[in-house]
């Protein structure tokens, strides 16, 4: 069936894309933005628990829709393939992600949107819940990521017993070695993490002089940008959203 040039364009911008990185290789979803040249900044969005879902499909739109070129990597594809929630719960019963793994999978991702031939060669990465976490950690640990969003992610900061052969580091022990600038959404209804958990990040990032802006929300709590859970707050997810978009715009734009 002949294809409509719109429906060719589409199609094209939705083809899939192959990563290299460590064993099994990751599914990527590259969203582009929908119309001129470019050059266009990327953004690595690393997925909450329930992995890939139309939740991050949305969210990968979104930020191609605002001007940038959007990778998704399935993080559980080592796990298995299937339903989200079935994936994210075998993903729990294994222990959870190798945190060496996930890193390299999203700078293998990152590598793929600076070698596009509509790169500006800015790339940032992004995550809510356990992919907040895993942005951070990739970008403080791997380095050379342009900016980081870091949207209410829990385990930032561990305490000794917190620690198990896949997270055997705390994402807070490797703040020193972060080389971007960082934006943290947060609410102060969230018991993961908690207030005083991010207050204790805040410290640690003073402490080394690090490049940070974080915003704390009086009525949400955990996952409130989640239109589809109760956790929603729309006013406060509008809210964040802007903050996200400003942020990356003034780290990520060409010339920046």
């Amino acid at each position: 069936m002949e294809l409509t040039a719109h429906r060719r364009a589409r199609r094209t911008r939705r083809r899939r894309h192959r990563v290299p990185s460590r064993r099994r290789r990751p599914r990527p979803r590259l969203r582009r933005p929908p119309g001129g040249p470019g050059p266009f900044p990327g953004v690595v969005l690393a997925h909450h628990m329930p992995g890939w879902d139309e939740l991050y499909r949305e969210f990968a739109r979104r930020f191609a829709d605002h001007g940038y070129t959007a990778i998704c990597p399935d993080l559980y594809c080592r796990t298995g393939h299937g339903e989200p929630d079935d994936v994210a719960a075998a993903a729990r019963a294994a222990g959870g992600l190798v945190d060496d793994t996930v890193v390299a999978d999203l700078v293998a991702a990152r590598d793929l949107l600076r070698a596009l031939p509509t790169a500006n060669g800015k790339v940032g990465v992004f995550g809510t819940c356990s992919g907040g976490r895993h942005a951070l950690l990739a970008a403080s640990k791997a380095g050379g990521f342009d900016a980081v969003a870091d949207l209410w992610g829990g385990g930032v900061v561990a305490s000794p017993e917190d620690l198990v052969p896949q997270r055997p580091v705390s994402v807070l022990d490797y703040t020193a070695d972060l080389d971007a600038p960082l934006l943290g959404l947060f609410g102060d209804e969230d018991q993961f993490p908690t207030p005083e958990l991010v207050d204790r990040h805040e410290e640690e990032l003073k402490k080394h002089g690090k490049e940070y802006e974080f915003h704390r929300y009086a009525d949400a709590g955990h996952g409130f940008f989640y239109y589809h859970r109760s956790a929603y707050r729309a006013d406060s997810a509008m809210d964040g959203w802007a903050k996200v978009f400003d942020f990356f715009g003034r780290h990520l734009s060409t010339g920046s």
